[in-house]
Parts: structure tokens; sequence; C-alpha cells
């Protein structure tokens, strides 16, 4: 008789807790740290100037000339200058530790 009524303790508080941590540890370790990644990626293009050196998704190398609303202008050699998406700008050569 004890037995049984044991194993119907119901719903309790482990059965709830391993669940809602296991979803923690999911947002904290992969949903929040690609926040944090697109926020400053974000924060990055939207401060770029003109004459800074970057480098885009694809590794051109080039320097910036003209910024518009979703368009840069880059030169990637004397009289080459390309037009590229604002997004397909990966980060800054002066970030670079060369």
């Amino acid at each position: 008789m004890l037995l049984l009524q044991a194993g119907q303790g119901g719903f309790g508080f482990a059965q709830l807790f391993f669940p809602i941590a296991i979803l923690a540890v999911f947002y904290f370790f992969i949903i929040r740290p690609g926040q944090v990644k697109e926020k400053k990626q974000k924060d990055f293009i939207q401060n770029l100037k003109k004459g800074n050196k970057i480098v885009t998704v694809g590794g051109i190398y080039g320097k910036v000339i003209s910024i518009e609303k979703k368009v840069i202008i880059i030169e990637i050699d004397r009289g080459t200058r390309i037009q590229i998406d604002k997004n397909s700008i990966s980060y800054e050569m002066s970030n670079l530790d060369n």
C-alpha cells in the first residue's frame, strides 16, 4: 500500500525543472550569442566611414569610397571601384592584429 502511494506523486518540481533548464541552456548558449553577434555586425556597418579599409564576405579587400543607403562603393585598386551591398562586409582591416 505504501509503495503505491509513493509512485503516484504527481507532477513534481524535478519534472518541471529539467525541461526549463534545457531551454535556458539552449537560449544562453545558442540563441543569445547569435543575437549579440548580429547586433555587433549591425553596429559595425552603421558606423562605417569613408576611408575605412574593409574585407568583404567574399574575401575582397578594399577602401570605402562612398556610403549610400544599402550600397557601399569600395576601391579595390587604383581606379578600380566596385559597388557592394552593405551586408556583404565581413570586418574592418584595422581590427586585424597584423
